[in-house]
This record gives structure tokens, C-alpha cells and sequence, in this order.
């Protein structure tokens, strides 16, 4: 009996030294470094600021759970050397894989950004851009910070592959950069989308001073004349066109470019109504809510606390910032041919950077303090939704040239 009852509570003490072993207090205490515990504090700050400040909510929230649940010991839900050196090792997939790891397929096979753009598509109104068709220069002019930053990240010492993908940032378009981001360096993908999305919800704040140094009162207060009328027939066949097109001229960009003339034809052909309200709301928020988890898993200690992401932080803001400008300058070099009545307000170049709709309400707000009686938003939303277009091109020639 004695024995019995010895062997019994050795069972329970054993059990219970295994749970106490197995739990994630013993491997905070064993495990856990100084990495892990600040990148834990730096997914609450995100959490933070997505929650209290709403600094692009809808992604960032996630992103940072993500965050905060790669970076937890032994949850094992996402795990790095199942994609070491950029591929898939499907040779231990299934016996090591987490949740995470499953999810994170979407990012890497470029299924998530696609299906994004789909959405975007079907939300965008592409009748400013049909009716003054000069906006498609200003969204071109507007990309000129992706190429000057890959230029400048490669001579600072960044892989031509790792320099791309930081350069994508100043096109300020989400999805495209996870998209490039995971085709090339996605190592770099936890920085460039903290980078990209930061950036995009400080549009008010980093976009004004720029635009108020490159143009005098006067160009501020440069009224345009009202916008044309745009057929029914002119928005279906506009998709069309350019996705053939671009898919014609730029194969590597057909994937974002289709998905996104996809969207946009199932809201301008009015026959498929539900379609078009299930990518637009059920579907982009379905997949808002992978992308955001999986990419946030990607930021472990490891990846992100470097010197180098800091140079990506920096990199990033010189991108976007340059990107503003050269939408603002080509603005003012195109009035220099311009008729009097005719003249282009410099202000709606900045909104080339593809940041939709935030851009062009930057542009709309400093024209109406200038005077409040002009009306720029529909003008900006030309180059906005051509930068859109710009940055999936531009991350096409990227790919094209380091893929």
C-alpha cells in the first residue's frame, strides 16, 4: 500500500513538473530573451497607436497580434526555417508547421496582395483619371521615389533584391510591397510593412510641409475647370484596355494589374452587383485579416532589431517623400506649357503616391486653406488612382529586373 501511494504521488509531482515544464511562463523564464521581450513591447505600441490614434487600423491591428503571437515562446505558430532562404521547404511543412506557417502561403505565394487588389479595384473610380487622362504623368512622375531609393539603397550597401523592395515603399501602396517584398527579400518583409503602412497613415502629416515648399501662393491657388462627363462605355472598356495592355508590355505586372481591372470592371459593368459587394467588403476583410496576422509573424527579434531596419525606416520616408515631389515638380514643369486656362494645380501631384483617397484629401485640404473656394479632391483623385496603377508597374519592373 505504501508502495502504491508512493508511486502515485511520484506520478502527480512528475505530471506536474512536466505541465509547469511545458507551459510558456517556464519558457519566458528559460527562453525568452531581451529581443523577444521588446518586440512584444513594440507590438503593444502598434496596438496602441492602430486602437487610440487609428494610424491605419484595419491592417496595423492585425499586423501587431501577429506580432505579439510570433514572439510569445513556444507558441509555435509561425516558424522561420520552414522558408529559409526565400523558398518553401515542403519537405518538413507538414510535420512542423503552425497555424501561422499555413497562413503565411497566402503572403508567399502572392495570393493575398492579389486578392486585395481585386477589392481595391472595386472601390476605385477610375472617371477622374478617363477624364483628364494628363493624371496618368502625374502618378508616373510620382513613382520616380521608388527607383531614386533603390539606387540609393544598393550604394548604401543593400542587396539589389533587398534595395527593390525597400524602394517600393514610396509608391505607399500596402499590398504591392508585401507582394514585391515576399517575391524578393522576404527576410525584410516584417520592416518594409510596418515601413509601408506607418507611412501611409502619416499621408497628413508628412505630405504638407513637402507640397508647401515647392509651391509658391500663387500655384496654390491655381483654380481648374470641371471635369468632363465620363460614359458608362468609356469606365468598362478602360479596364480592359489596360490590362491587356500593361499585361502585353509587362507580364510580371499582370498578376496585380488583372486582379485589380478585375474589381474594377465587376463595379463598372452593373451586372454583377454582388460580386462586387462580396470582394469589396466580406473578401477584403477576410483576407485583411490573414495578411495582416501572417505578415506581423514574419517580425521576430531576429528580423527586425537591427541596424538595419532602421536604415529601411529611413529609407522608406525618403522614398515617400521624394515620391510626393516628383508628382508636385511635374505638376509645375506641365504648367509651363500650359494655357492660363488650362493650368494644373501642383498640389494634386502629390496625391500620385497612391495612398487612396488620403492622398488627394491632403491635397483638396492645403488647396482649400489657400482659399476655401477651391475645389481640388476629384482633380487629385485622377493621380491618385493612377499612382495605384503606377506602383503595380512599378514593382512589375522591379520584378522583371530581380525576380
Amino acid at each position: 500500500m505504501g508502495t502504491l501511494l508512493t508511486s502515485g504521488t511520484g506520478f502527480v509531482w512528475e505530471s506536474l513538473r512536466t505541465f509547469v515544464e511545458s507551459t510558456g511562463i517556464a519558457g519566458l523564464i528559460s527562453s525568452m530573451g531581451p529581443g523577444s521581450i521588446a518586440m512584444i513591447c513594440i507590438a503593444f505600441l502598434l496596438l496602441y497607436l492602430a486602437i487610440r490614434h487609428k494610424f491605419e487600423p484595419l491592417l496595423l491591428l492585425t499586423l501587431a497580434f501577429g506580432m505579439l503571437l510570433t514572439n510569445l515562446p513556444d507558441a509555435n505558430l509561425y516558424h522561420t526555417a520552414l522558408f529559409a532562404g526565400g523558398h518553401v521547404h515542403w519537405d518538413v511543412f507538414v510535420e512542423q508547421a503552425g497555424l501561422l506557417d499555413y497562413l503565411y502561403l497566402g503572403v508567399k505565394l502572392g495570393i493575398y496582395p492579389c486578392l486585395i487588389f481585386v477589392g481595391v479595384g472595386a472601390m476605385t473610380d477610375f472617371g477622374p483619371l478617363i477624364a483628364n487622362p494628363k493624371s496618368f504623368l502625374l502618378g508616373a512622375a510620382a513613382q520616380i521615389g521608388i527607383f531614386l531609393t533603390f539606387i540609393g539603397a544598393y550604394a548604401l550597401g543593400f542587396a539589389p533584391n533587398e534595395a527593390g523592395s525597400i524602394g517600393i515603399i514610396g509608391g505607399a501602396d500596402g499590398p504591392t510591397a508585401i507582394y514585391l517584398t515576399s517575391m524578393l527579400a522576404p527576410e525584410l518583409l516584417g520592416p518594409i510593412a510596418v515601413a509601408a503602412y506607418s507611412y501611409m497613415a502619416l499621408v497628413p502629416v508628412i505630405q504638407p510641409p513637402i507640397m508647401r515648399a515647392l509651391t509658391t501662393k500663387k500655384e496654390r491657388n491655381i483654380k481648374m475647370s470641371q471635369l468632363r462627363p465620363v460614359s458608362k462605355t468609356e469606365k468598362i472598356l478602360f479596364p480592359l484596355i489596360i490590362a491587356v495592355i500593361i499585361a502585353l508590355l509587362l507580364p510580371s505586372a499582370a498578376p496585380l494589374i488583372g486582379c485589380l481591372m478585375l474589381g474594377n470592371l465587376m463595379k463598372e459593368c452593373g451586372v454583377v452587383d454582388r460580386l462586387s459587394k462580396t470582394v469589396q467588403n466580406e473578401l477584403m476583410n477576410i483576407v485583411v485579416i490573414f495578411l495582416g496576422l501572417t505578415v506581423g509573424a514574419t517580425a521576430t527579434a531576429e528580423a527586425f532589431l537591427n541596424f538595419r531596419t532602421l536604415g529601411i525606416l529611413l529609407l522608406g520616408v525618403i522614398a515617400f517623400s521624394m515620391g510626393t515631389a516628383g508628382g508636385v515638380l511635374l505638376a509645375k514643369v506641365m504648367n509651363l506649357f500650359a494655357k492660363e486656362g488650362n493650368k494644373i494645380n501642383p498640389l494634386i501631384g502629390s496625391a500620385g503616391v497612391s495612398a487612396v483617397p488620403m492622398a488627394a484629401r491632403v491635397s483638396q485640404t492645403e488647396g482649400q486653406k489657400e482659399n476655401p473656394g477651391n475645389y481640388l479632391l476629384m482633380h487629385a483623385m485622377g493621380p491618385n488612382v493612377a499612382g495605384v496603377v503606377g506602383s503595380a508597374v512599378a514593382a512589375g519592373i522591379l520584378l522583371s529586373f530581380l525576380g
